[in-house]
């Protein structure tokens, strides 16, 4: 707010000071004064989206803590013994984040992990998150008489039937893309990863937005061989690092 001074004149110097001393008082005690009482409507703050909840990065130490009751299906490590739940060891940070958060809203429909996100904070799931980031997932073995049409698959697509590559999101070591939250594969259950793509295939989606549809219409052109070959693929896929040490030779 500006104030104008009206017919002001060297002789009101007085005045006028006198008027600038009580303009600039008023001033003060206004700022200093409560607003007036907005409508219920107005004053009350909008709720507070996922997208809007400030929190920090995921801290793996307190990650761990809360990841005991992961534990039993997913393994302490994220190494899941039982080949029916997948492994979450190397998983990126973001990808649990979004899982949870859809398990959560009901996006995603497990009712197993229903019951576990929905008490979870934002700040939990990237507490997790960043815990099974943090771990190493163990490498499996592939059926060696599916390695070639698996890797045929998972490295080159099919045009002819309008199959992409799987390591052009899934990166060609199956070790994902943390930024665009494509999965890990690399060392995936088999058995977790055929049951994911014949679900994909008939029909089940984990969402309505334009990321979740993406798998759901690449499955639906896989035959049953393929989703076979694919899956125990990715299993036996891991990088060299976590491949086992040659053995020596004489």
């Amino acid at each position: 707010m500006s104030f104008r001074s009206a017919g002001f004149r060297p002789a009101a110097l007085g005045s006028a000071l006198a008027l600038a001393l009580a303009l600039s008082a008023t001033a003060v005690m206004a700022q200093e004064a409560p607003a007036p009482a907005a409508s219920a409507s107005a004053a009350a703050p909008a709720p507070a989206s996922v997208a809007d909840v400030a929190v920090k990065p995921g801290d793996a130490a307190a990650g761990q803590a809360k990841a005991a009751v992961c534990g039993a299906c997913h393994g302490m490590d994220g190494n899941s013994a039982d080949a029916q739940y997948p492994k979450l060891a190397g998983q990126s940070e973001q990808y649990i984040v979004r899982q949870l958060t859809d398990f959560k809203s009901g996006q995603r429909q497990n009712p197993i992990m229903l019951g576990m996100a929905t008490p979870l904070s934002v700040q939990d799931m990237h507490d997790l998150g960043a815990y099974f980031a943090s771990q190493k997932s163990r490498p499996g073995v592939a059926d060696q008489a599916l390695v070639e049409p698996g890797e045929t698959l998972f490295r080159q697509g099919d045009s002819t039937r309008g199959i992409p590559a799987c390591m052009a999101c899934h990166s060609i070591d199956g070790r994902g893309n943390p930024g665009a939250m494509y999965p890990q594969l690399a060392g995936q259950h088999a058995q977790y990863v055929e049951a994911t793509l014949k679900a994909w295939h008939d029909g089940t989606s984990w969402g309505t937005d334009t990321r979740s549809q993406i798998m759901p219409a690449i499955a639906a052109k896989l035959d049953a061989r393929d989703i076979a070959a694919l899956a125990s693929y990715i299993e036996g896929l891991h990088s060299a690092e976590s491949e086992p040490a040659a053995a020596a030779t004489p």
